[in-house]
């Protein structure tokens, strides 16, 4: 492992974020001279981000804790767009007053990991529709586009996947690198930014920002990217049979955002601990080490530590003491998922699939077939089996040993 002599680079290499540095000795010099402002974007197409933005939330956060300044950009123009990096087909547009709604929601996580204000090293929250919601088209074309050759922007990988496949690709969303470029170039003139950080999908795009301000001003501007995040067999960080792990609780209870931590593949702890957490290595190593089923408490610390960053403490308390109730005690827990089942009843497999257990009722009917859905604590084995219940009365419904929710008459 490359030693540094800045506190920032040496933090992230030591917990593994570092996977491309644009001039590693010239950035790691510069952040033992100043404080470095460095900045992150995130598009608002949701009311919340997922866990798979999270590396990127506590690289902001690595920014603070070394004395730098974070900078958070959201995509209020960018948004308005969409990246093609990584996609098969265009975003879905949305309105201004939804984009407006989502960087609100959003912000709230951004508020518990970082501490906003006027400090030197305090963060700060900017929407890149304030610079790119004026600019003239034509005014874009001459200041801008001469940057850009056309050649250069066919051999992205985001362009290249898409028309190697030959799904459609709209001139608009063509023009998103230009833009993301621009916000570093005007983020470096306005705000002093000195460092684009982002996902290793970001490289090309981070690159770009950069030759663009050395162009247009002569500033010398930085890059830096975190490895793919995958979990150890293979699947997309975030990811999961029933949808993504969102960081906002109105999108993803705090129970369920707690058990898909805890939830962690064994050869995945020891890693997820040194990246979204901030217990000292030394003890992250202790906790790594453990074997057999005594990893399991390694996997309730992680879960535990995530939670409170994320969600605060009183929900991460709340979401350990659910799931000692339902695995310990056999109790139903309060934090756990509900469905309401209506006087007529519910199908057991329809059941399955409202939770978000199942991805369909051919799914469901599958899982019940292999002898994996209970009903309080019994095994189910007719996939038309009507779940009924008086008001008032509740049930628990299981899959497997770690999907829990309830069932409650109405």
């Amino acid at each position: 492992m490359t030693t540094y002599n800045s506190e920032l680079l040496q933090l992230l290499s030591e917990r593994g974020y570092v996977h491309q540095v644009t001039d590693a000795v010239g950035l790691d010099a510069l952040a033992v001279r100043q404080a470095v402002p460095g900045y992150i974007g995130f598009d608002a197409t949701a009311p919340s981000l997922h866990v798979g933005s999270l590396v990127q939330i506590m690289m902001l956060r690595r920014l603070q804790q070394t004395g730098h300044k974070p900078i958070v950009v959201m995509g209020g123009a960018t948004t308005r767009i969409g990246d093609p990096t990584g996609r098969d087909e265009s975003r879905k547009m949305l309105s201004e007053e939804d984009i407006s709604r989502n960087i609100a929601s959003i912000r709230t996580v951004f508020e518990r990991l970082l501490t906003f204000g006027d400090g030197r090293t305090d963060a700060v929250m900017v929407d890149n529709f304030d610079w790119l919601g004026d600019i003239g088209y034509i005014e874009m074309l001459r200041k801008v586009g001469t940057h850009f050759t056309i050649n250069r922007m066919l051999a992205f990988d985001s362009v290249k996947l898409r028309l190697d496949r030959e799904q459609p690709m709209t001139f608009l969303e063509f023009n998103y690198m230009i833009l993301q470029g621009y916000d570093f170039r005007h983020l470096a003139q306005e705000m002093g930014v000195r460092l684009q950080m982002g996902g290793s999908d970001q490289w090309g795009n981070i690159v770009n920002g950069m030759e663009l301000g050395r162009r247009m001003d002569g500033t010398e501007l930085f890059g830096l990217t975190t490895p793919l995040l995958t979990t150890a067999d293979g699947g997309k960080m975030g990811k999961t049979a029933s949808g993504a792990v969102w960081l906002n609780e109105e999108q993803l209870p705090a129970y369920d955002f707690w058990q898909y931590w805890r939830n962690t593949d064994d050869r995945d702890v020891g890693r997820f601990l040194k990246l979204f957490t901030d217990l000292p290595l030394d003890e992250i190593a202790r906790l790594e080490a453990l074997e057999g089923s005594e990893i399991n408490a390694a996997k309730v610390v992680l879960a535990d530590e995530v939670t409170k960053l994320v969600r605060g403490e009183e929900a991460a308390a709340s979401a350990r003491a659910t799931a000692e109730q339902t695995f310990a005690g056999g109790g139903k827990g309060e934090d756990l998922p509900t469905l309401p089942v209506p006087p007529e009843g519910i199908r057991i497999g329809a059941a399955l699939t409202e939770l978000g257990f199942t991805q369909s009722n051919k799914e469901a009917k599958r899982k019940i077939a292999e002898g994996a859905v209970k009903l309080e604590e019994e095994t189910v084995s007719d996939p038309g089996y009507l779940i009924e219940l008086a008001e008032g009365t509740e049930a628990r419904l299981s899959l497997g040993k770690k999907r829990h929710a309830i069932l409650r008459g109405s």
